[in-house]
């Protein structure tokens, strides 16, 4: 089946806008086509270029979204009703009604499980794939597959940040640095700033008053010539004068094509509305906007999951009284319905992954607030594009939501698959600082095959 958006040359609308946006790969359109004549040996393409993770920080319920339990006893089941979906006997939650007629693209895992019930430590194995350990913090997906992409000849970096946070990267107590031991310059560039406010704009992005171009060319020139003075009788391998971090702000600061990538006043006003106009739909759409420009990893974090008490207000309702519902569950399903649907009709969906998760689930009975507290023991994942095969439920949770009852799937699992979707072998070996050797994946990491089509 051809691809509408793929020209008769072979190159997709994705690859145009990067060579005519942001020139996020260096390259012009006959390079382009000189690099695809190198052939697939030389030039590896995965099926995922680019990968949205959506993080719900604090521990989703997986029993009021992705794993109800419609025929369990009422502590069990909880205040929300369940849903059809286009899968027939799957249902999800009635706060998903948009994502609900999308499950054709997507596969939901409902058999996740760990041992970690903390959320520093359950972020932690989550984002990295390794349980947490004093001796050494692990890169997260995004800062490994920004320092993989960057050591490719054939993926030069652009202006943009290879590893982009929005709205921030505060998550699991705001306690884990993104980048792990790996160099500071593929930590999560945060934005700072809320996409979802009228005057949203990204943080130390702007010059500050009285400083123009020209004199902040002047005083980066001063720190190269310090700084190659001070190497005189260095014996360190040459590179760039700059510190990476520095050389990064000066390209954003100079590049107005770099500031109008997180304008959303670009967007028409009818997507905008259609993605909801809370953080996590603003955010969803900005990171549309940075993968549609080559950034390869964007990180939504979406704070409040972690729902002790009055489930009701806080993942349905959102405030007390309101007329419908506008709470943790509604504003997910509009985001992401938004975003899966936005990409799938920009031809982009194929090559870039979703994925939506949190650190843990939550008990499968309800407390004596109304709310549910930690459970790691199982809980769900969900993904889309990126060549993942939509339409499937993997594993399931028992009865009541308690523990897996068949193919139990861990947090080392699931990140093996991610990095093979997105071309990086589990087994690749990275340094830490000492240069001591450390595969991006687990040994005992297992591919998850139905997610690999």
């Amino acid at each position: 089946m051809s691809n509408p958006h793929r020209r008769c040359d072979g190159i997709t609308r994705r690859e145009l806008l990067r060579v005519g946006g942001l020139s996020a790969w260096g390259l012009g359109v006959g390079d382009l086509l000189r690099a695809r004549r190198l052939g697939a040996a030389e030039l590896p393409r995965a099926a995922a270029q680019s990968c949205i993770l959506i993080w719900l920080d604090g521990g989703p319920s997986h029993l009021e979204t992705f794993d109800p339990k419609p025929e369990a006893p009422s502590e069990v089941r909880g205040p929300l009703e369940t849903i059809k979906t286009k899968l027939p006997g799957v249902r999800l939650s009635e706060c998903l009604p948009q994502t609900a007629q999308l499950m054709d693209h997507l596969a939901i895992i409902r058999s996740m499980t760990s041992p970690l019930g903390e959320h520093n430590f359950g972020t932690h194995y989550l984002m990295t794939g390794y349980q947490p350990t004093p001796v050494l913090e692990y890169p997260t997906f995004g800062a490994t597959v920004a320092h993989v992409r960057s050591q490719r000849p054939q993926q030069p970096t652009g202006i943009l940040p290879a590893h982009i946070a929005v709205p921030h990267f505060r998550v699991g107590g705001s306690r884990l640095s993104g980048n792990g031991y790996l160099p500071s310059q593929v930590r999560p560039f945060a934005l700072g700033g809320d996409p979802a406010k009228p005057n949203f704009q990204v943080q130390d992005l702007d010059l500050y008053q009285g400083l123009t171009i020209e004199r902040l060319k002047r005083r980066t020139e001063v720190v190269r010539q310090l700084d190659q003075f001070s190497r005189a009788g260095d014996t360190r391998p040459s590179g760039s004068a700059l510190d990476p971090d520095m050389e990064r702000a000066f390209s954003l600061i100079t590049s107005p094509e770099a500031k109008r990538a997180f304008d959303l006043s670009e967007e028409p006003a009818s997507v905008r509305k259609r993605y909801g106009g809370k953080t996590i739909g603003q955010s969803c759409l900005l990171a549309r906007r940075l993968i549609e420009r080559g950034v390869p990893f964007v990180t939504v974090t979406n704070n409040g999951w972690d729902t002790h008490q009055d489930l009701t207000t806080r993942l349905k309702l959102g405030f007390a009284g309101a007329t419908e519902g506008v709470g943790l569950v509604p504003s997910l399903d509009l985001a992401l319905s938004a975003l899966i649907g936005d990409l799938d009709q920009r031809g982009l969906l194929d090559e870039t992954l979703v994925v939506v998760m949190g650190e843990f689930g939550r008990t499968p009975k309800l407390n004596s607030s109304a709310g549910r507290d930690h459970w790691p023991r199982v809980f769900s994942v969900a993904l889309a594009g990126g060549g993942v095969p939509g339409g499937q439920v993997i594993g399931s949770s028992d009865a009541v939501g308690e523990g897996p009852r068949d193919r139990p799937i861990t947090p080392s699992d699931l990140a093996a698959t991610i990095y093979r979707l997105l071309g990086i072998e589990p087994d690749l070996e990275l340094h830490t600082r000492d240069r001591r050797p450390v595969r991006i994946a687990p040994d005992d990491a297992q591919l998850i095959p139905e997610l690999l089509g």
